[in-house]
């Protein structure tokens, strides 16, 4: 199953529990959210891991050489 259809399931039963209307909405709402993250969370991940590489980099760095010296 494809992350779209577990998500539209998913908002689905979330929806249906309220009891006031159809799980139809949530269904959407649900494979729309699914479909949002699919995209979102590689981003965020990669950015998150870079961010990391490049933090360590500058770490590893200072300590080889020692922290740069101010400008007076």
């Amino acid at each position: 199953m494809g992350a779209t259809t577990i998500g539209a399931l998913i908002g689905g039963a979330i929806d249906s529990m309220s009891g006031d209307d159809s799980a139809a909405d949530g269904a959407i709402y649900g494979a729309i959210t699914a479909n949002v993250l699919k995209v979102v969370l590689p981003l965020a991940v990669t950015y998150a891991v870079g961010w990391a590489v490049l933090r360590g980099a500058a770490e590893l760095k200072e300590k080889a050489f020692g922290a740069p010296e101010k400008a007076a």
